[in-house]
């Protein structure tokens, strides 16, 4: 399920400061972006952080289990969002710490990405 109307709002409010904030439906889900990169996902009002190395210690450490995942012929699929703990919802400024790093995990998966597309660039042949 998408997120409400009022998660959504929630959400634009509270993450404002790290920049421009959009909200897009996406495989029965809601995108969470910030200036084009997507930084968490909302299913059933529940916010997933994106998650990699540099920051998958804190979300082990908060007990941030499962991960969003799917089911895909019959295996469970796990993506890179982390449930975020509850009790940012409470502490504005925490959420907004985790919020920052869950940008920081997007901007190196976008970077990894450009860096794996220009390597798959095919080579001229000599004819």
């Amino acid at each position: 399920m998408v997120a409400s109307d009022g998660f959504a709002e929630f959400l634009r409010e509270q993450l404002t400061p790290l920049g421009r904030i959009t909200m897009r439906r996406m495989f029965g889900k809601t995108g969470v972006f910030c200036d084009g990169l997507m930084l968490g996902m909302v299913t059933d009002n529940t916010l997933y952080f994106r998650v990699d190395d540099g920051n998958q210690e804190a979300f082990t450490d908060a007990a941030c289990f499962p991960p969003l995942n799917y089911e895909k012929r019959g295996r469970t699929i796990d993506l890179s969002f982390w449930r975020a703990p509850e009790r940012l919802f409470d502490e504005p400024d925490e959420l907004l710490t985790w919020a920052q790093a869950a940008l920081a995990a997007a901007r190196r998966v976008a970077t990894g990405r450009e860096r794996t597309a220009g390597r798959r660039q095919s080579k001229p042949h000599p004819t």
